[in-house]
């Protein structure tokens, strides 16, 4: 047994041990939450599509190839690819968004399906959020709301999917407004690595002037800025501070811009990007087909990202940049973005491969049935007047589709002139056999021809409207409609020669003109249109091409001296 000295020294040295312990205890716990402390910033990841169109198969001729970082010319998109290039870019911080145009004028693999196709792939792939573009209202905004809500097609019912589902993303519209009421979600907000992000999607405001006047009938197109600065203000108010604008309208560039130049010609959409609300840190555009990197001043005078990524699923923006978790608010000097090729010299990814195939399968039938044969390309290359071959041919199927109207005369719009048709075969029909699927990539928005009255003085009127603010557009006449055009001379003054069958036009006779719905409700800015009287209405577009080119058997592209210049 020990003695009380003993017990002594046994006590004071647990004591001792214990103190010791303890104080190795409270330096642990001290130490611990420094090295734990999560960061300042958190690290976020943006990757965004804009203007596919529908393109799940790689798309072809010039629409399939991309200036890259070398300033080489590359083939470019296509589904599996993106869905190659997307894996390869995200990260556990990533959020993937678009810029609209995601679907509409759309090859005839997505478009026979309403877009369906397109839309899911879309959202397998991570797209959470996505302005609305013009492009979504080709078949009114009321199908724009079942794509994305839900529920099969009102008149062609479900596709071999089965019934919609609806979009996995968001599809944003805060400036397309029903009784002063978007029709859509204005803004989204997303939480990624602890923090939150706001998403803003805006269409361009001249969107009714682009689309049938029908599909939107009772709804307004505001301001792009003054709506996204109400959402902004909106997403303030609930405490989030990063804001990224997702906006349907652009800038064009100097021809041959690598992905990540800025040679941005400015215009709308950087009017955009400089304007919105300085709480917006970022601002992803589309619309223009254009490629662009670009840093601009918001109106506090801080730097502010701009960017575009091409079209038809070429070009992903990849957009880095890190947000301060004790404000929620962007660190602008963070920002960096980089436009990347969709190039083919990687593997296509196989899952999206085998979807692609399965809707590849389903409208072969339809695609590939030949409808006619050409001679030679049939382009959409200009003369020197602005008239083309393939627009020709259009205009003159339009006029032959519509003399049961009354047509006289014939006028397309260059804009609705989608693609080429080449006289090598694209798949197994053969060269210069034009097949259904290549006409409906010329004319893919179900446009329906019609014929109004104008008087001689009105079609003059009418084709002086080919030159506004936003540059030139030049109608394409059927072969009986001929008129010149004096560029040197004053806009309002600059057609003259006008002759229908070889006869001057008369200023107060009465002359039947045939064109798409699009114009007639006057689209592309040609209002006269509107003033027309007893129209009347017939096929669809791409009915007439086809009628036109089962009838003519083999078409020669016609002389391009409709129309002549001074």
């Amino acid at each position: 047994m020990p003695d009380a000295l003993t017990v002594r020294s046994m006590t004071r040295r647990r004591t001792i041990l214990a103190c010791a312990t303890a104080a190795l205890t409270v330096a642990g716990l001290t130490a611990q939450p420094a090295a734990a402390r999560p960061a300042p910033t958190a690290s976020v990841r943006l990757l965004a599509l804009n203007d596919f169109h529908g393109n799940l198969e790689p798309p072809t001729g010039s629409s399939g190839r991309a200036v890259d970082e070398n300033g080489n010319t590359v083939d470019a998109g296509g589904a599996a690819y993106v869905a190659a290039h997307i894996k390869r870019l995200q990260n556990r911080d990533t959020l993937t968004v678009a810029q609209g145009d995601l679907i509409g004028a759309s090859p005839l693999i997505s478009a026979a399906y309403h877009d369906e196709p397109s839309v899911r792939f879309l959202g397998d792939i991570g797209v959470t959020a996505s302005a609305v573009g013009n492009h979504e209202f080709d078949e009114g905004y009321q199908e724009l709301l079942r794509i994305q809500n839900g529920g099969c097609h009102p008149v062609d019912g479900c596709t071999p999917d089965g019934r919609w589902r609806g979009a996995k993303y968001d599809y944003l519209a805060a400036n397309v407004l029903k009784k002063n009421r978007p029709i859509l979600k204005p803004w989204t907000i997303r939480r990624v690595n602890g923090v939150r992000v706001g998403f803003i999607g805006v269409v361009t405001k001249t969107t009714p002037t682009i689309v049938t006047a029908a599909g939107i009938k009772g709804l307004t197109f505001d301001d792009e800025v003054a709506a996204a600065n109400r959402s902004a203000r909106e997403l303030k108010r609930r405490g989030v501070r990063a804001i990224v604008l997702l906006v349907h309208e652009g800038d064009q560039v100097k021809s041959g811009s690598r992905p990540d130049e800025c040679g941005i010609v400015p215009g709308a959409g950087s009017r955009i990007a400089k304007d919105a609300d300085p709480e917006i840190d970022v601002v992803l555009s589309g619309h223009t087909h254009q490629q662009y990197v670009c840093s601009v001043q918001d109106p506090a005078g801080r730097p502010r990202l701009f960017s575009s990524g091409s079209s038809f699923g070429r070009v992903i923006t990849e957009v880095n940049l890190k947000v301060d978790r004790r404000t929620g608010d962007v660190v602008r000097s963070s920002l960096q973005g980089d436009n990347h090729v969709v190039t083919r010299d990687v593997p296509p990814d196989p899952s999206t491969q085998a979807f692609v195939k399965t809707w590849q399968d389903r409208v072969a039938a339809i695609a590939n049935k030949p409808i006619g044969k050409i001679t030679a390309d049939l382009t959409r290359a200009q003369s020197p007047a602005g008239e083309t071959a393939l627009g020709d041919v259009i205009a003159d199927a339009q006029l032959a589709g519509t003399k049961d109207l009354g047509g006289q005369v014939a006028l397309m719009n260059p804009g609705g002139v989608r693609t080429d048709l080449t006289f090598r075969a694209s798949g197994s029909e053969g060269d210069g056999v034009v097949t259904y699927g290549e006409a409906f990539a010329v004319q893919p928005f179900s446009n329906v021809m019609g014929v109004t009255s104008l008087t001689g003085a009105q079609l003059d009127a009418l084709l002086e409207q080919e030159w506004t603010a936003a540059g030139e557009k030049i109608l394409q006449p059927s072969a009986n409609l001929r008129f010149t055009i004096d560029r040197a001379k004053p806009v309002g003054d600059r057609v003259s020669a006008i002759t229908v069958d070889g006869t001057p036009v008369d200023p107060a006779a009465v002359y039947k003109v045939a064109a798409n719905n699009f114009l007639l409700g006057g689209g592309d800015g040609f209002s006269v249109f509107t003033e027309g009287k007893d129209q009347v209405l017939g096929q669809i577009d791409l009915d007439t091409l086809v009628a036109y080119f089962q009838g003519q058997g083999t078409i020669t592209p016609p002389p391009l001296t409709r129309i002549t210049t001074h």
